[in-house]
């Protein structure tokens, strides 16, 4: 009796140890965590940084350039012919100045640059950057709503893992009192030696079946931790009341309709083909000249001929590349092409999301079902066990079809629990598939 006693209170700590020191944590709670703490998402918003800057750099060439260049040269002994026109005639005179030692010459410029016009590249550049910044936004959000659903199946799968250790050892423990009670039985001699092995072989399949289910507990809880962006050791525990109550599965065209409005991955393909269709103007802007305004400063010094401090210039400066007449041709096909493929992409994502809203709506139909069946199989097996222990008590059945009995009772409460967090992960789904998980 005193082994039965210590076996029950070993059991008794173990089972109890993790939710003495878990943290639990409600669905609520585990979704802004792995929100704030995703490093998918972190992924996802460099993206978006990165479109900014495509935006910034567009507007950054549009500002004025300036150039600053000087050069210090050290020459041999050069021949120099002057011909200097006289004020005296029209004629040229030419004035021999060998005598002249010119061993370095010292120049520096400088230059601007102002574009006025350049056949609307920055304007529809600015617009198409602007598209694609949108349409990374709407893909950090659609990422957003992945992670969502990721960590309702994580919690889903915590929860069972949980439950599954607790129903295992319960069952543990009563496995290792019929243990005792048939012990005490056979020494009695009421009781085969053969009976006696049977409930001992159920109580070994029975332990090895907690070590699985807490070492599934384990794997379970690394991953959540993973997930929520907590310490490896963080040992976490789900709330039962987020798997209680369970929401209408309302009309699968109403789904499909809030599809076809929330979806993150239509709205992105919508505005990426319009960037596209900003990018054939882009494409077409080199049948347009550029105009921009243009000044210059020149400083040359060479010792002993020439000293020119300040020659300063400013103009307009047109440039018309009649090339790009027959060179941009490739350039307006392909982006034509793209929005053909972006347009496409719009039908295959509307089959898809056909497609994913109905398999998530009957899923989650089906869940429902399934929780009304279990929750009878529950009923039918605890009541199976009750009339199979009355008869085995009276010799009226034998050693099997008690233990039968005793493993369909566990088993439907297993089933039952995880019936439960299935339907919430199945409705989280329904929820992404419209675009509207939150």
């Amino acid at each position: 009796m005193v082994s039965v006693t210590t076996g029950i209170i070993w059991i008794v700590a173990a089972a109890h140890s993790f939710a003495q020191t878990a943290r639990t944590l409600t669905l609520e709670e585990a979704i802004q965590l792995s929100l704030q703490n995703s490093k998918q998402l972190k992924l996802s918003q460099t993206n978006v940084d990165i479109a900014g800057y495509n935006i910034r750099e567009i507007r950054e060439n549009q500002l004025p350039s300036l150039s600053v260049s000087g050069s210090y040269l050290r020459l041999n002994t050069p021949n120099i012919n002057l011909k200097i026109k006289t004020s005296s005639g029209s004629d040229t005179t030419t004035t021999e100045a060998s005598s002249l030692q010119v061993h370095q010459a010292m120049y520096g410029m400088a230059s601007a640059s102002l574009p006025i016009f350049s056949g609307f590249r920055f304007k529809y550049g600015l617009e198409s950057a602007r598209y694609l910044e949108q349409a990374a936004k709407l893909d950090a959000e659609s990422d957003r709503e992945a992670v969502i659903q990721n960590t309702v199946a994580a919690y889903s799968n915590l929860y069972k893992a949980k439950r599954s250790v607790d129903l295992v050892a319960e069952n543990l423990l009563r496995e290792r009192e019929r243990v005792q009670e048939f012990t005490n039985r056979e020494k009695n001699g009421l009781l085969a030696r053969n009976d006696l092995m049977k409930a001992q072989l159920q109580e070994s399949n029975v332990q090895l079946a907690l070590l699985d289910a807490e070492n599934d507990l384990k794997v379970t809880t690394i991953n959540m931790d993973l997930l929520l962006g907590l310490p490896e050791n963080t040992v976490l525990a789900a709330d039962s009341a987020s798997f209680t109550m369970l929401k209408e599965e309302g009309n699968v065209n109403e789904w499909e309709q809030t599809a076809l409005t929330h979806r993150k991955d239509i709205a992105a393909n919508g505005i990426r083909r319009k960037a596209a269709e900003t990018n054939i103007k882009v494409a077409k802007a080199d049948f347009y000249p550029s105009l921009a305004l243009t000044a210059g400063y020149v400083a040359l010094n060479i010792p002993g001929v020439a000293v020119i401090p300040n020659a300063m210039n400013a103009g307009i400066g047109l440039r018309y590349d009649i090339g790009s007449f027959w060179k941009s041709g490739a350039k307006i096909a392909q982006a034509k092409t793209q929005v053909y493929q972006l347009k496409t992409n719009e039908e295959i994502l509307m089959d898809r999301i056909h497609l994913e809203v109905n398999t998530a709506y009957y899923n989650y139909v089906l869940s429902k079902r399934k929780i009304d069946v279990y929750a009878k199989a529950v009923e039918q097996a605890n009541e199976n066990y009750r009339i199979t222990k009355n008869k085995f008590d009276n010799s009226l059945v034998n050693t099997t079809e008690l233990l039968d009995a005793d493993v369909a009772q566990v088993q439907s409460r297993i089933n039952y629990e995880a019936a439960k967090a299935d339907a919430v992960v199945a409705y989280k789904k329904l929820e992404q598939t419209a675009g509207v998980i939150n």
